[in-house]
């Protein structure tokens, strides 16, 4: 008999909440690497602060901020290659960024646009998915076509941890079992499903162990530790390539603000657990390294944080400044040849819009 309660799965650690941890596994970490992650979690944390007081202010459409869960992202993107494929859901802000996605990009699908999904030649991120967990069975298809014609390339799915509640989730991860494919599916546990908390979305204590049921592995880590997620996340990166198969991991993490900016979450969050998560805040454990270290000062903050809020302003002037397109380019972005009633879709639509004027 099978008892889950015997089952023991450890989390992944190397930096906890005060910068602390063993020097030998720090010494693997270069001055220059440990100061580029903090600035690209730092950077991420200014934009999405931004973002969300600009929605307040009308000047963007609804946005789901995703502060508290920057080395989560930011972790699992430094270990991947430029060729790598990204499946994000519409929380994956940072990630989507560290992949190559100009900020302006974001801007456009934020105002609703058409060119907002539409990614730059050359960056492998699909679109934005917003149907929880389909995204999951995207990357298992993008692998598949990876490994038939002999790339090297790793696709990535990343959900949270209300997705695996979903059919597609567990129909993604038995199908990337059986055929082996190079994905990796990157559960983002930030403890709530919009109201709902991760108590009341599964009976096991963890989203990792499920790897077990489908006969692949499973990593349970500390999200908030950038330096453990890129370790946990490279080594299955690297496994994939090799063609070992797929991986879960779940990084532990949390969402410090709303799921959305149409939620308010003190009506189902308590102040104190709030306050309990903000202590392992992310940013503040690497920076407290970095200041042991003398590797970054006050200034260097400061200047930082007026880079990227210049950066944001430049973003969203050229966005609003940038020619809109109209409801014909949509017929252009599904198919790479229209089939016949989609082409005389577009014609009538073409016609309707001379005889009416509207450009």
């Amino acid at each position: 008999m099978f008892d889950p309660d015997q089952l023991s799965v450890e989390v992944v650690q190397i930096l906890d909440e005060n910068g602390n941890g063993d020097e030998r596994q720090l010494a693997a970490f270069s001055d220059e690497w440990l100061l580029r992650a903090y600035r690209e979690m730092r950077r991420a944390r200014v934009i999405d602060e931004r973002l969300l007081r600009m929605q307040r202010q009308g000047r963007i459409g609804t946005y789901a901020p995703f502060s508290g869960q920057e080395a989560a992202q930011i972790g699992s993107a430094l270990a991947l290659h430029k060729d790598d494929w990204i499946f994000p859901s519409y929380r994956e802000v940072a990630v989507c960024l560290m992949h190559g996605m100009p900020l302006e990009q974001f801007f456009h699908y934020v105002q609703g646009r058409l060119s907002g999904k539409r990614m730059p030649e050359g960056l492998n991120i699909f679109p934005t998915q917003i149907i929880i967990a389909a995204q999951t069975l995207h990357a298992v298809g993008c692998a598949w076509a990876s490994k038939l014609k002999g790339e090297s390339h790793v696709s990535v799915a990343y959900f949270g941890d209300g997705a695996t509640s979903e059919g597609d989730f567990h129909e993604a991860m038995n199908f990337a079992a059986v055929y082996n494919v190079p994905v990796i599916f990157f559960c983002q546990n930030n403890q709530y499903a919009i109201s709902v908390p991760y108590r009341k979305q599964t009976a096991s204590r963890t989203i990792a162990q499920k790897a077990l049921a489908y006969g692949m592995k499973g990593v349970l880590v500390d999200g908030n530790d950038v330096l453990a997620v890129y370790e946990t996340m490279k080594q299955a990166v690297e496994a994939a390539r090799r063609g070992e198969g797929p991986m879960l991991i779940e990084a532990l993490t949390y969402r410090l603000g709303p799921h959305t900016t149409a939620d308010d979450p003190t009506k189902y969050r308590r102040p104190e657990e709030v306050e309990t998560w903000r202590a392992k805040d992310p940013l503040r454990r690497l920076r407290l390294l970095l200041e042991r270290r003398g590797l970054w000062t006050e200034a260097q903050e400061d200047a930082l944080v007026a880079q990227v809020n210049d950066e944001v302003t430049a973003a969203y002037e050229a966005a609003i400044a940038s020619k809109s397109g109209s409801i014909v380019d949509a017929f252009d972005c599904v198919y790479s040849e229209a089939p016949k009633l989609l082409a005389e879709q577009k014609d009538e639509v073409m016609r309707r819009k001379q005889r009416s004027g509207v450009r």
